[in-house]
């Protein structure tokens, strides 16, 4: 094999990945609070004795994209929704967790949860606990938990002090292992949740030009495939 097929097969393994990452992506479409994702090509290039100068593709970096999903309002009393920077702070099996899915319900024992029944923390790192006779509960932009006017705790809002740095888990949740901190004046909206941030139309589109160019390769490294296996025969006639 030569180091043009070499070439091909590594721009191959990176169109698949990122086809994959398309597909996730569509699939994901209607889920709450999920960000859309995707891989960076990068180029690898080496000096060698035969050819001089190779360059080598590479999908290894997956990349997701943190822009604002639009708001879909529910009116239910506990679905939640960012407006602007930040995320939620759950805690998982696994440790504490950032979130925006905001479609959150109340556990048996009380506590605030999200759908996967991950306890949602307040400012202080600890759960927050709706008490059973809250009545009246409304939630300010700062999440500001209150029933009947009296404050019974607040939502933590935070921001990752590395967004680009941070390691999805799943389909919404992402673990910051570079730490965060609490959101600036952050917008919490009661009512409403936030839609996937992926355009489904332009992910077909895009699905379309990557399968397009994964063809291209195919076709070539059949031709390639042709062209040595006649260079063979006609070495051994």
């Amino acid at each position: 094999m030569g180091l043009t097929d070499y070439t091909t097969l590594s721009r191959q393994q990176g169109l698949m990945r990122e086809m994959r990452m398309i597909a996730n992506n569509i699939a994901n479409q209607a889920t709450t609070g999920y960000r859309q994702q995707g891989v960076i090509f990068s180029e690898y290039v080496r000096r060698t004795d035969e050819a001089g100068i190779v360059s080598m593709s590479a999908a290894q970096v997956r990349d997701s994209s943190f822009a604002q999903g639009g708001l879909t309002r529910t009116g239910g009393q506990l679905d939640l929704a960012i407006e602007g920077d930040g995320f939620f702070l759950v805690q998982t099996p696994q440790g504490e967790r950032l979130t925006r899915n905001g479609a959150f319900a109340t556990s048996s024992a009380g506590d605030l949860v999200t759908q996967d029944g991950h306890p949602v923390l307040d400012s202080g790192g600890a759960p927050v606990f709706i008490p059973p006779d809250a009545t009246d509960l409304a939630i300010a932009q700062d999440g500001t938990l209150s029933s009947n006017g009296a404050p019974i705790g607040q939502i933590g809002v935070v921001s990752p002090l590395d967004r680009g740095a941070m390691i999805r888990e799943g389909g919404v949740l992402f673990r910051a292992d570079q730490g965060y901190e609490p959101t600036q004046a952050p917008r919490v909206m009661q009512g409403f949740v936030e839609s996937s941030n992926a355009d489904p139309i332009l992910q077909i589109a895009r699905m379309i030009e990557v399968q397009r160019a994964y063809e291209m390769g195919q076709n070539f490294l059949q031709r390639e495939d042709e062209r040595l296996r006649g260079a063979i025969k006609a070495i051994i006639t």
